[in-house]
């Protein structure tokens, strides 16, 4: 086996910083008591004027007049955290977010699916950094070498296990991620490197520090196996974005709400699967606003759903201002990609249909919007009927004389002197079941300014006209 570490070194503020449309303004995430505020971390702006984290507030004031505060959440690195392992199964069907604030991963088996290492090493930067993650990248045979060497040295690796056992025998006690102080005490005591480490009886290691100690070398270096805590996909999405200011206009939650659409399409992407319904909640200081999503077939395209969600939301009045968003979509169905032509002929600016059908539902309305399927009863205004959704089968249409493409919702008198009778009658008698008896005889007829329309009158006469559609 081979495994990738994925190090996060400031997880909590990218995890801020992302869901900003400057992030390169001077910020810091701020906790503590209200007596003893300090600086949790900083980005790099702020670094750059003199903040580090640990600084009291109220020193970070003196060297920074005005800089942007975030209170920090404990609860964001594990939610981040559960997040990114999701994006790492995409990559590997064994991922572990057992250790704060990195990812494991085997990567050996998807050799042949992804490539060899630099390929997939590259790639997992090129996506982690569209996601907005400062990160570093190590790989050993064993899961913790890799998350000692990602500490140590971004992009080292080591594949053979004889070269990872030498390297891992330099390596400071203070930095082999040790149970609890231990690599501190053991410095204190004169041991350097694990080499040395390893070089004291084990009984006496075992007395002094404790098994654990042992147990880690041990894994460490792959002489026992280290059994890890595997990430298991959900099976549904929830995501929570505090904005950390009030909101009352749709253009500053389009940010924001991109984010959670493209952490929606990685999950997507993750379970191979698409989603047909979301709530997008917008929360308030006091209740929320729910703006409710339904496509008629699963996607996941993050350009598709942005545009829709954006035209929902667009359409929603935001009468109190809004301090987080949140998008949960508790259904995540299979996702069946369209049937495309291997020599596609389409412009690249031209939508495909069922892109450019959820953007009209979006716009127009869900009801402006349907599929119709042919109808038994042979009156006009009622031979065809609504389907909803992609999955009704819709049967063929009775065979019939020609029909007009546009068809009035009501039939209007007619007047043309000079009108040209094509084809006809056609005559209809039905409805008298249903107290809508109609006896008509129907004609194409042509107007003298040459349009084609399918007018009708009494049985038996020509006068009268109605005009009750329109050939193209």
């Amino acid at each position: 086996m081979l495994w990738a570490c994925v190090l996060l070194p400031q997880l909590a503020l990218d995890g801020v910083l992302r869901r900003l449309p400057d992030p390169g303004a001077p910020l810091a995430l701020v906790g503590g008591p209200a007596q003893l505020r300090t600086l949790q971390a900083v980005n790099a702006a702020a670094a750059d004027a003199g903040l580090r984290a640990g600084m009291r507030l109220t020193a970070a004031h003196l060297l920074l007049r005005d800089f942007a505060m975030v209170e920090h959440d404990p609860q964001a690195e594990p939610r981040l955290q559960r997040f990114l392992a999701a994006w790492a199964y995409r990559h590997s069907s064994l991922v572990s977010a057992q250790w704060p604030g990195s990812i494991v991963l085997e990567v050996r088996g998807s050799f042949r699916l992804l490539g060899p290492w630099p390929r997939i090493e590259r790639r997992l930067r090129e996506e982690l950094a569209m996601l907005g993650f400062a990160h570093r990248i190590a790989l050993a045979p064993t899961p913790r070498a890799a998350h000692v060497f990602a500490g140590l040295q971004d992009g080292l690796a080591l594949p053979n296990p004889g070269a990872m056992a030498g390297m891992l025998d330099r390596v400071p006690v203070r930095h082999a991620r040790l149970p609890d102080d231990a690599g501190t005490r053991l410095h204190r005591m004169g041991v350097r490197d694990l080499r040395a480490l390893r070089g004291l009886p084990r009984d006496a290691v075992r007395r002094r520090f404790g098994l654990p100690v042992l147990e880690h070398l041990d894994r460490l270096y792959g002489e026992a196996d280290d059994p890890l805590a595997y990430y298991a996909p959900p099976d549904h999405f929830d995501a929570r974005v505090e904005l950390g200011y009030e909101v009352e206009s749709h253009m500053a939650l389009l940010f924001p709400l991109r984010r959670l659409i493209g952490d929606l399409c990685t999950c997507l992407s993750v379970r191979d699967g698409g989603v047909q319904r979301f709530v997008l909640r917008l929360e308030h200081e006091a209740g929320h606003t729910d703006v409710a999503v339904g496509l008629l077939a699963a996607e996941r395209e993050p350009a598709m759903l942005f545009e829709v969600t954006r035209s929902r939301l667009e359409r929603v009045r935001i009468e109190r201002p809004v301090v987080a968003m949140r998008l949960m979509a508790r259904e995540l169905p299979p996702f069946v990609p369209a049937v495309r032509d291997l020599f596609d002929t389409r412009s690249q600016q031209q939508l495909p249909w069922p892109q450019l059908r959820e953007r009209l539902r979006a716009r127009l309305g869900d009801d402006a919007v349907h599929r119709v399927a042919p109808a038994g009863d042979p009156r006009p205004e009622r031979a065809w009927r609504r389907v909803s959704g992609d999955d009704a089968r819709i049967g063929q249409a009775p065979a019939r004389p020609p029909r007009p493409g546009w068809l009035l919702a009501q039939p209007v008198p007619l007047r043309d002197p000079h009108l040209r009778i094509v084809s006809g009658p056609e005559r209809l008698e039905s409805g008298w079941w249903d107290g809508g008896d109609a006896r008509r005889d129907y004609y194409v007829i042509e107007t003298s300014q040459g349009q084609r329309a399918w007018a009708f009158a009494p049985p038996g006469e020509q006068g009268g006209w109605m005009l009750h559609g329109w050939f193209a």
